[in-house]
């Protein structure tokens, strides 16, 4: 399996970092999860391109997370392309519904397929095995882990985990035990007060607490508040007690398990 982070970034937009979009590969399956603002122009600068992209998978409803999701709509359709599926938590119709309201003309142009899944048993998604666990944050949504459909791997077990947005807590730390990656959100650096994201040392901490084995940890949805601590957030992670290795995400960044 190979992962590309396509977005780093948050909700406050930088230069470097498209807001959150991950591109999950494996040999001719393909997977977006989110898309946030940027992230169809980074997926164009992959070998897949948004032509090769027919299911998206939704942590959650927030605009850093969607908003390129009708421009990778109408980009298939002038591509040629037939279908897209947007699969997410429950309200993915709602939302999706009720972003075709506003760009009506967009209606009926490929075949949509919209899916909403819970949490209580993995599903099927682009041919990988998805298993979600509920987040916390200021809106629902969910966690995934990933692992490839050939039967060998129980998603549960899978190899590579995605946060979406979230606090950090012992039941996601727990949901990514044994992960070979878990690409976790990390916001701020530890002086800002803030609720529904993580800091480093509480991050460091509930991984800690909950005595996990992940073997490399990549610290996402950075807002600038970060720029030029990333170096002091890895240690402070590590510090708290997480005993992986701890990199920071950067778009671009291809990542193989």
């Amino acid at each position: 399996m190979r992962l590309t982070i396509l977005g780093s970034g948050s909700a406050m937009a930088v230069p470097d970092r498209a807001q959150t979009g991950l591109l999950l590969e494996s040999d001719d399956r393909a997977l977006l999860v989110d898309c946030g603002s940027g992230v169809l122009g980074r997926l164009a600068g992959t070998d897949v391109g948004y032509e090769g992209v027919g299911s998206v998978l939704l942590s959650h409803h927030h605009l850093d997370h969607v908003s390129d999701l009708m421009a990778l709509l109408k980009a298939r359709w002038l591509a040629g392309e037939e279908h897209l599926e947007v699969v997410g938590p429950p309200g993915t119709k709602s939302l999706v519904d009720g972003l075709l309201d506003v760009h009506d003309y967009l209606e009926g142009r490929i075949d949509l397929a919209i899916r909403e899944v819970g949490s209580e048993r993995p599903v099927s998604v682009a041919g990988f095995e998805v298993a979600a666990r509920e987040t916390r944050h200021s809106m629902a949504g969910h966690a995934y882990r990933f692992a490839p459909a050939d039967g060998a791997t129980d998603p549960e077990d899978g190899p590579i985990v995605f946060s979406g947005d979230t606090e950090a807590f012992g039941g996601m730390a727990r949901f990514a035990d044994g992960a070979d990656v878990l690409v976790h959100d990390c916001s701020f650096p530890d002086e800002v007060d803030v609720s529904n994201h993580p800091t480093p040392t509480g991050l460091g901490n509930a991984l800690a607490d909950a005595d996990v084995d992940v073997r490399r940890l990549y610290l996402t949805h950075l807002y600038p508040h970060t720029r030029g601590r990333e170096s002091e957030m890895k240690r402070a992670v590590t510090a708290a007690g997480f005993d992986g290795e701890v990199r920071i995400a950067r778009d671009g960044l291809r990542i193989s398990v």
